[in-house]
Parts: C-alpha cells; structure tokens; sequence
C-alpha cells in the first residue's frame, strides 16, 4: 500500500496527541510489578502499547510482541522476575534485535534465560523466579530500554539494586523518566553519583495514574509549523514540565523558527520567520528526534550535523542509512561520518522521477517524511500503516488539518 500526501495553503488546527507510549509501557510494567488494584489510564492505543496490554495478561506459554521493541526488553525483565515459564518471540526483525547485553545483565542477577534460535537474540525462554539482585556494571551507551527494564524490576529484588554506568551516559533523560514514574509508585530510587544508580528493595505501590501526551508524536507538528508558509497549531494535553526527554523538541525547534505558548489545554505553536543558518545539535539524549530534524532541515536548506546516534542503527531499522537513501530520492546527498553522525552540508543531486519513501517497518520514517510536502509538490508513503506503533491516528490527525492523503494503486 502506499498513499500520497500533499499539503494545504496553512496548518491551522487544533489536535489532541496520543498519549505516551514510552510512559504507557513503563506505567503497565510498574503497575503490574504492584500487583494493585488500580488501572493506568489514559494508555496509549498504539501498537506497542496494546502488546504490552495483552502480554501482561496473557497466561500462554509464548508471548509474541511482533515488532514492539521496548516490550521486548521490559517483558524480558518482567518475566524474569514472574513465576513461570514463557517463551517471547516477535518478527523477524525483532529476532535480528540483539538483546544479549540485558539478558547477560540479567542472568548476573541469577535469571535463568536461554535463547531459543541464536544466541545474543529472542526468541527467549525465560524461567521466572525470585531473584537476589545486587550490584551491576553496564556500559552507558547501550540501550536505556535495557537499562530502565532492569531499574523497573528493582524494588522487588531482595538486595534492590547498585547499577553502575561506565562511559558515556546515552538516553538518560529516559533512564530519568523511568526513576521518576518508580518512584510515582512508591520506589526509592536515586543517582548516587553521575554513574551510579541505587534502587533500595521496597515493593512497588498501586496508585492512581494518568498518562500524559507524547512529546515525540508532537515533534512532526512542530515539524509542520516549521515548514508550512502560515501556521498556528495547538496541541493539547502537553506539559511544560514533562518527564518527557522529548520535551527538548519546543527548545530545539526555536532555531527553526517555532515558538511554544503554553496554555490551559497544552502547548501552543506559532512561526517566528527567525532561523538558523546551520545547525549543529547531539542527539544523544533524543535519539527519536533526529529523523524529524534530519527532513526539516533537508527541505528548508538548512545544513545539519547531528551527533550522538549511537542507538539509530539498533531500531526498528538502521535510521541512519534509512535517511540517506530516502533523502536522497528527494534530491539530498547525506553523509555518515564514525558510527554516530550524519551530516548534510548543502550538497544537492537530481530528485528521482517519481520518489516514494520506503518506511522500513519504522514508524518515525512515515512520519518525519509526510510533512515534506509541506515544501515539496506531494511526498509518496510506502507501507504508511506503520504509524500505528506509536501514533495510530496521525493520517486522520493530517486529514484534519487539511492535507489531502490519497490512496495509490
């Protein structure tokens, strides 16, 4: 399937964001660890978070959580730490996933994990159990999702848990996220130091929780406000002060020309006409950012280098090479310098005859390239179904503000 996105005149528009996927999972696997009463509402309706839903209720022996990689990494904790035996598999895709860092991290804790295929990757048969816990050493530029499932299955350890972080720190502002929702639950979590977090061993409280908006799906209105001639878009159920990393987006998106009002029903976007003339930014902390700064700054002419891309290759698909091929059909010649940054420096080829965007099975491809067309005639989307892991109803939500979205052949 593919579909063809073309632009109105202006975004003008009021739209109401999918809540967060990343504190939706996270929000589920603590509230399960609880073992409360009470219920997370406000849950994400994507992909990922409905897997998460029905994994946690599933009493089968295999839990297939298809193409959802942070309930990968958080299930394997999760059932680490439940009693019984399960098998989780996901796509094919997802068993090219590694996965070997937690799972050894893990399995230093005394979980017993085996991997049923290859080693290194799901699928995995986990045997739970109650574990001890203790003191661990992780690298700091490996995933935060690895990081957060172990610290999520700290309080309920005998001895909690001493994580020590060598090296660069990437992500943390989801490491962060995750010890503030911990302790919305009753944890006692804490840096110790810059490389060092403690989690005592006290149980998990069930109480009431509602999940806010997701600063990641508001970054391609952002994007849009950047790129639409006339623009004043509201988006609502956004907070000034979020847990979101994201949230860094309002900051990042003043350089291109974007200023954030925020008011009783969320955040408030407006253009400046004030850009920069390059830009330079280390995406080490927002790696889901980078394909939507990538495009923006591709179409508006505006050379980039952005740093700190360590996890791109390790997602849904390897972003990095993703963006360089698919810029390139729109005329934009990317480059990778070392294994974590891309740069754009104004070189310029021939635009391909008829450009459809490859999506890859990656959410974040389908939408930081839709609003292109914003500056293009009209963008072609493969697969544009993918949105659906993480914000279901964004071509509705385009629909709305007067893009026109036509089925292809």
């Amino acid at each position: 399937m593919r579909i063809q996105v073309s632009a109105p005149a202006q975004v003008c528009t009021d739209i109401q964001l999918p809540a967060s996927k990343s504190i939706s999972n996270r929000a589920l696997i603590i509230n399960a660890l609880a073992k409360g009463t009470y219920k997370p509402e406000n849950l994400s309706d994507c992909d990922d978070t409905n897997v998460m839903v029905k994994a946690l209720a599933s009493q089968d022996e295999t839990i297939d959580i298809m193409a959802a990689g942070t309930a990968m990494r958080f299930l394997t904790a999760f059932l680490s730490v439940t009693e019984g035996t399960r098998v989780i598999t996901g796509t094919e895709r997802m068993q090219q996933r590694p996965i070997e860092i937690l799972v050894n991290a893990l399995k230093m804790l005394g979980a017993e994990i085996k991997y049923e295929r290859s080693n290194g990757f799901p699928p995995l048969r986990i045997s739970g159990k109650p574990l001890e816990g203790g003191a661990i050493s992780l690298k700091g530029n490996v995933s935060s999702q690895y990081i957060s499932a172990l610290l999520m299955i700290a309080p309920i350890l005998k001895n909690g848990l001493k994580m020590t972080l060598t090296g660069d720190i990437i992500s943390k502002p989801y490491i962060n996220l995750t010890l503030q929702l911990m302790k919305d639950f009753g944890a006692e979590a804490e840096w110790l130091y810059d490389n060092c977090i403690e989690v005592r061993p006290k149980p998990y409280t069930s109480v009431p929780f509602t999940v806010e908006s997701d600063w990641s799906a508001a970054s391609y209105w952002y994007q849009m406000a950047a790129l639409a001639p006339q623009a004043e878009i509201q988006l609502n159920g956004l907070f000034a002060d979020s847990y979101q990393g994201d949230s860094k987006v309002a900051e990042l998106f003043t350089e291109l020309g974007v200023e954030t009002i925020f008011n009783s029903k969320g955040a408030l976007l407006r253009k400046t006409g004030v850009c920069c003339e390059q830009m330079e930014y280390n995406f080490i902390n927002e790696p889901d950012l980078t394909q939507t700064f990538a495009v923006t700054c591709a179409v508006m002419g505006i050379p980039f280098r952005f740093s700190g891309l360590h996890t791109l290759k390790i997602k849904e698909t390897d972003r990095i090479a993703a963006l360089i091929a698919e810029l390139s059909k729109l005329g934009y010649v990317l480059k990778e310098t070392g294994k974590a940054t891309l740069y754009w420096d104004g070189e310029r080829q021939s635009v391909s005859e008829t450009p459809a965007i490859k999506t890859y099975e990656d959410h974040r491809m389908a939408m930081a390239f839709a609003p292109a067309c914003l500056r293009i005639p009209s963008i072609t989307i493969c697969d544009p179904q993918v949105v659906s892991k993480s914000y279901p109803h964004y071509w509705e939500d385009l629909t709305k503000a007067g893009f026109s979205i036509q089925q292809e052949d």
